[in-house]
This record gives structure tokens, sequence and C-alpha cells, in this order.
């Protein structure tokens, strides 16, 4: 016993060791931003900045400035705060700052898949194709058919619809919009009650790969859950394979110029089974959450929720369903709801918080909007965080914590987009899908997803928190950085099909 302890000490010490010598070579030269190491050799600040990466950031820019250099698990990143110069960077006419390679890592840890030279292209080109215009208005009809399917044939069996359910809110908005988006991107079988099934089976498995994603991400994972993640990536491949895919009808358009690319260029099926999962992360990873926050908003400020039903008459008029078979509306009318927008658009800006990388080729010169010039070194990474430098910022929107339903509508119920920081128009205001070259291609369909459902449920269902006074429930902070923020706990609500008059 006495031996192995021996041996565990100089074990112990060996690696302290080495860990600082990996350390040591890193020191601020001329130029360069403020420089963080950190508490701990090679790890530096990793476990404060995943325990909560939002306090984090706010303590380092307090202590730091608008621009400082942290050492992350053997990893130098850059982060800018100030807004007014985030624009050298999203547009970085030199091409010194590399969004495609960190993208490439990571889609290849997390769903297996290893991207070739010219997906990128083609995943933007298949985009603007088919999730914009024309493409776009088709793809909404299939989303509107896809909820009508999802929310009312479970009804269907019931001997009084109009019963009151109840249901936690994030839970029945992730379900619904994951089941609708799934059906509606990777097609239906000829037996729909089949397809149902698939599509609630596949949401419970995708959440637990959604609960395990921000550990996933940082390698924190137990043995067991390295296990777990294995099988449900190996679930997902079978479920969206190309051979599975043969037998549905209605597959997107989107989806299958994406895969026939993939064919032309000679991908393995298996490969292309890993892009269909990607896709479908992707997709359906952010819409249910947003809409959960949404609803929630509307739910606990009742002059929003006016506004929106409101509108929601104006535009659709008195609809009513055609013997409970199916929503049925023209979506051009998602062309037409500027109060709807601006609730979405403040959602977002409180409950989307994304990390924007940039790998730096080539040691850098950053210039900021004051003239302040920082040398960047060639292999760090350069971050924005929007959510605090922006979303946050009260001098870009006042009473920034507050959920303001008409704070992106002008005084004639257009859009706003005038929003200035120290007197300056800024042009980024809110960040909610990223910028530059990777902003999110697929952001007018998840827009339009989210407005569709919210406009359902106002529309054709009552709703009520069964504790009016619950409290809207904080962020949990192990999903900063990751997209769409999630609760800490479920908020239990009621519903029911309004009765037909």
């Amino acid at each position: 016993m006495v031996f192995w302890g021996l041996v565990l000490g100089a074990l112990l010490v060996f690696t302290v060791g080495f860990l600082c010598l990996l350390g040591l070579p890193r020191q601020r030269r001329p130029q360069e931003p403020p420089l963080d190491k950190g508490p701990i050799p090679w790890l530096g600040h990793a476990m404060a900045f995943r325990k909560n990466m939002f306090e984090f950031l706010k303590h380092m820019w307090a202590k730091h400035g608008d621009v400082f250099t942290v050492q992350l698990g053997g990893q130098y990143f850059t982060f800018v705060m100030d807004p007014l110069s985030f624009g050298p960077i999203l547009k970085d006419a030199q091409r010194k700052l590399d969004f495609v390679e960190y993208a490439e890592k990571l889609v290849l840890k997390v769903f297996g898949y290893q991207s070739a030279q010219g997906d990128y292209r083609m995943i933007h080109s298949a985009s603007t194709k088919y999730l914009m215009g024309d493409g776009l208005a088709e793809l909404n009809k299939t989303m509107l058919h896809g909820l009508s399917l999802v929310m009312l044939r479970p009804m269907s069996h019931s001997p009084d619809a109009s019963c009151w359910r109840e249901d936690g809110l994030f839970h029945f908005c992730y379900n619904i919009l994951f089941k609708a988006g799934y059906l509606s991107l990777f097609g239906y079988t000829k037996d729909q009650e089949q397809d149902l099934r698939q599509a609630e089976e596949l949401f419970v498995q995708f959440r637990k790969f959604d609960r395990l994603f921000p550990r996933f991400v940082y390698s924190l994972l137990g043995p067991r859950e390295w296990l777990e993640v294995g099988r449900l990536q190996r679930l997902f491949y079978r479920t969206l394979s190309v051979q599975q895919n043969l037998e549905k009808n209605g597959i997107s358009s989107w989806i299958s110029y994406m895969l026939q690319y993939l064919r032309e260029q000679g991908v393995a099926p298996a490969m292309q089974d890993k892009f269909n999962f990607m896709m479908l992360w992707a997709s359906q990873g952010n819409t249910g959450p947003i809409s959960f926050w949404a609803l929630l908003f509307l739910l606990k400020h009742p002059e929003a929720m006016q506004a929106v039903k409101e509108e929601a008459t104006q535009v659709l008029g008195e609809a009513k369903l055609k013997a409970r078979q199916s929503f049925d509306f023209d979506v051009s009318i998602l062309h037409r709801t500027p109060v709807l927008d601006s609730v979405l658009e403040e959602t977002l800006r409180l409950g989307a918080a994304p990390t924007l990388l940039r790998v730096v080729h080539g040691d850098h010169v950053l210039k900021m909007a004051s003239g302040q010039e920082y040398q960047l070194r060639s292999g760090d990474t350069v971050a924005l965080f929007p959510y605090l430098s922006v979303h946050m910022d009260p001098d870009i929107h006042p009473e920034p914590t507050a959920f303001k339903y008409d704070r992106f509508l002008d005084s004639n119920g257009s859009r706003k987009v005038d929003f200035y920081k120290a007197g300056k128009k800024i042009h980024h205001y809110t960040m909610p899908w990223g910028s530059g070259v990777s902003i999110c291609p697929g952001r007018f369909l998840a827009i339009n997803e989210m407005k569709l459902f919210v406009l359902l449920m106002v529309t054709y269902f009552d709703m009520e928190l069964v504790d009016p006074d619950t409290p809207v429930p904080p962020v949990d902070p192990r999903r900063w950085g990751f997209g769409t923020m999630q609760p800490s706990h479920e908020v239990p609500f009621r519903y029911r099909l309004r009765p037909i008059n």
C-alpha cells in the first residue's frame, strides 16, 4: 500500500510539473491583448468557463476590458466584447479568420461526419434555393401539414378533444416542433400512426443526446455516458439512413438536394447517414426551446398575448378547424405579422446565446473601433459572445433583462432596425443566428416554423400556466454558448383545443 502511494505521488508530481512546463512558454508580447492563463497549468480557466460561461466572461470583461485572451484547456481564445468592433472580424476581407476549420472539427466529433471540400458552399447553396423564396413557401406548407398531424391526430382519438390537458411547457413545445420538423424534412411512410410513434420515440432519444451535448463537446462525460453517446449516435445513423429514406415519400427538396450532391461526390452511404444526423440536429435543436420561451413570455405578459392574438385575427380572420382534421390557411400571411416578428426577435435576444468562433490563420492585426490595434497569434481563436456584449447591453437595449414584446417595432408598427451604442448606429444589434460566414443558413425556416406554431397555439388553443405566479425559470448555465438556452426546470401549463362554435 505504501509503495503504491509513493508511485501515485510521484506520478502526480510528474504530471503537475509537465503541465507547468506546457504553460510556461506563452507570454504576452507587445501589442497583444491582456493575457490571463488562469490558475491551473494547461487547463487555465477551463473549469470556471464550463461551469458558467456568462459569469466568467462578465468577470474577465470587468477585469481586462474589451479585448482579452484566456487559456482554456491548452488553447488560447481572444474574446472581443465591443460590438462596434465586430465588423472587421465578421467580414474578414483578408480571410485570416477561419470559421470552417472549427466547424469541421466539431461536426466530426459530435456527429461523426467527415466534411469534404465544398460541403460548406453546398449547404449554403441548398439553403438559398430551398429555404428562401418559393422553396421556403413550399416547405412552410409541408410544415403546416406536419403540425396538423402532430397536434391534432392524438386529439382525434379523444372522446372530448376540447378537454384540458396538462404538460410541461418546455416538453410540449420541444416535442411538437421536433416531431413536425422531423416528418416535414425526412418524409412519411404510408402509415401515419407508425410515423407518429417513430417520431415520438426518436424525440425521446434526441433529448437524451441533447442533455449530454454540452459536456460531450467539452469531453467531460463519464465512461457510461461515452457509451451512451455512442449508442445514440448509432441509433440516429440507422433511423436516418439513406436506405430508410428509400421507403419514405415527401422527403424535403432541401435534404434531397444535399444528399444528391454527396452521392455525386462519391460519399459513402454510411457517411451520408451521419450527414443526416447532423442536419436533423441543426434544424431541430433550437426551434422547440425558443418556442418555449416565446409562449412563456406571452403567458407572463397579457398585453403581449393580446397584441399577438389581435394580429392573428387580422391575418387569419375567424379561422376554424374543418372537422378537426387540419389547420388550413395561406402561409403567405407569415409576411404580415410584425407584432409576432417583434415577439420572436425579443425572445431570441433573451434566449439565444451562441458563441461565434474564428481560427486565426497567420499573425493578424485586429483594429478596434477606438483605433486601438491588437496583434493576434496564428493558431489562436477569436471569439464573440453577443448575448453578453450586445443583447444585454443597456446602451443598445434599455432594460435589457426585461421582455418587451414591441422592442423591435417602430411607432408606425413596422420593424425597428435603428439601434445605437455610444451615439453610433450599430449594425449588429442582435445576433441569435450568428453573423457573417457563420450565419445560420436555415434561419428563415426556423423562424417560420416557430411563427406557425405560435400562431396555431394562440388561434386554436386556450392555454394557461398551472400557477400564474410562477416566475420565469433561470437558464441552465451549462447551455451558455451552445445556441438556444434551455430552462433550469420545467414550467407546468394546461391547454385545450378551443371549442368550435
